[in-house]
């Protein structure tokens, strides 16, 4: 047997599930199957058996620890149960992205099995011009953002991949209770002994951010951090799951970026930043606070990485109240460059390491009753994620992977998440709602193409955007 204990990343992606709360995330591949001769579901499984089993975290189950006297434990099995795993769904007509859109909304209202490996794929057909979507949900205590691309182009590369993500072999015995039990205990002694070292850390990185900030002082045109204003966003979240998509042409954001002399991260939150103001304006009536964005930072980056979470979190303001686009252009850069120093100064694995001590018997009963509860954000409005995907095309067995979405869960109090993933020559933006929050996802997408366009055009560039002839045909919101 082979075992491998959760981090207190992980734990919390595990321990804050609840029937509102859904904790797997998204990945979807848009393939053209034009060249793939006598192409159908069968034909599918059979080639991807073999991809799919040489991602070894795919073949991860969980184990509880006996009296929840630690978080669980990954146990890695030896085959994959393709009939359960591997589904087939199908996309009303006429097969447009509105419809595979829908699609994917109901497909992550549903939480996954935890008696099962913590994944599912769905292969969606009826797409219009010979194309089909796979469609992979996968719980985000296996996999964060970066451990998910890397995933995903292993499996996506022309050549089948070799085995990747492998536990390292353990004891006979290591899964009886008595060893797990041992196991914990041995863990337990470990983290009392770093603790008086961490609240060391802990307490000289609060220090550094509170003098660097009263060195900066207030800027009335940055939000305080952790005071998110009320929005039409943040509420009693929903089981239900609403879903949108569209691309934009990744050179036109790097282009535009480049010349107003900012980042690309910058300009995805300056075009969020817009798009929440128009929403905003359209459901509150009003849009004059800016808000805070909760953008994943992996301290991990490897491209070797295939499980689990090594990330923490970055609360930039968005100048949400500000009319003119090129200057929340230009607040949105400070924010970032601000809240990347508070990162560094408070040290990038502080908040990881705490979350390790998360008491697994509590921890869940406290998300549960938080979810049914929490009305408002305590830390942020939203989750924004800019995510680098694989750069080279993807072709699986004479099929192209034409576009790649990605979407991570939405958390208590905030009803959207705004995912965005560059592949090859495309930037893809991916949003997920409750069923509460919009009443056309497809609102929110609309917005931030707007908004892009609106930074384009107040700094002297074409409005006309780069088709990106690859991808699908967009879908305005109706």
């Amino acid at each position: 047997m082979t075992v491998k204990r959760l981090n207190g990343v992980d734990a919390m992606m595990l321990y804050s599930e609840t029937p509102e709360i859904h904790m797997h995330t998204l990945k979807i591949g848009i393939l053209d199957v034009s060249d793939v001769e006598g192409y159908d579901f069968e034909l599918f499984r059979s080639v991807a058996a073999a991809r799919l089993h040489a991602l070894a975290p795919l073949r991860y189950q969980l184990v509880d620890i006996p009296l929840k006297f630690h978080h669980p434990m990954w146990v890695q099995n030896a085959e994959i149960d393709l009939d359960y795993h591997v589904r087939r769904a199908r996309v009303a007509a006429p097969g447009g992205r509105r419809e595979l859109d829908q699609l994917i909304g109901e497909l992550a209202g549903t939480p996954l099995r935890r008696d099962r490996p913590l994944w599912e794929m769905y292969v969606a057909e009826g797409l219009a011009d010979n194309r089909i979507a796979i469609i992979h949900k996968v719980h985000h205590v296996l996999a964060d953002g970066m451990a998910s691309a890397n995933q995903l182009a292993m499996a996506i590369q022309p050549q089948e991949p070799a085995v990747g993500g492998q536990l390292a072999a353990a004891l006979p015995d290591s899964g009886t209770p008595a060893n797990l039990l041992r196991a914990a205990g041995l863990d337990h002694l470990r983290q009392i002994r770093r603790l008086p070292h961490l609240m060391n850390q802990t307490a000289t990185g609060v220090l550094r951010v509170h003098r660097k900030s009263r060195q900066r002082g207030r800027n009335p045109d940055l939000a305080r951090n952790f005071a998110p204003p009320a929005t039409f966003i943040n509420h009693v979240v929903t089981p239900g799951r609403r879903f949108a998509t569209a691309p934009l042409a990744l050179n036109d954001v790097k282009d535009t970026a480049k010349h107003l002399g900012v980042t690309l991260n910058d300009m995805v939150l300056a075009t969020a930043a817009g798009a929440l103001r128009r929403l905003q304006l359209r459901y509150d009536g009003r849009a004059d606070a800016p808000l805070i964005a909760g953008v994943p930072v992996s301290v991990d980056p490897s491209p070797q990485r295939l499980v689990g979470n090594e990330f923490t979190y970055m609360t930039p303001s968005l100048p949400v109240h500000v009319d003119d686009p090129l200057e929340r252009v230009r607040l949105t850069a400070m924010s970032t460059s601000i809240a990347k120093e508070n990162h560094q100064l408070l040290g990038p694995t502080l908040i990881p390491s705490w979350l390790t001590y998360l008491p697994p018997a509590l921890t869940p009963g406290i998300f549960r009753s938080q979810a049914r509860r929490v009305e408002s954000a305590t830390v942020m409005n939203l989750t924004i994620s800019n995510v680098p995907g694989p750069r080279q095309r993807g072709f699986i067995e004479g099929a192209t992977v034409d576009e790649i979405y990605s979407v991570g869960p939405i958390v208590a109090g905030s009803g959207m998440n705004i995912t965005v993933w560059s592949y090859v020559d495309q930037l893809a933006i991916s949003v997920l709602t409750d069923d509460r929050t919009l009443a056309d996802p497809h609102e929110a997408t609309d917005a931030l193409i707007d908004s892009f366009v609106e930074i384009r055009r107040a700094a002297g560039l074409a409005d006309a955007l780069t088709v990106v002839e690859t991808a699908m045909p967009m879908a305005p919101a109706t």
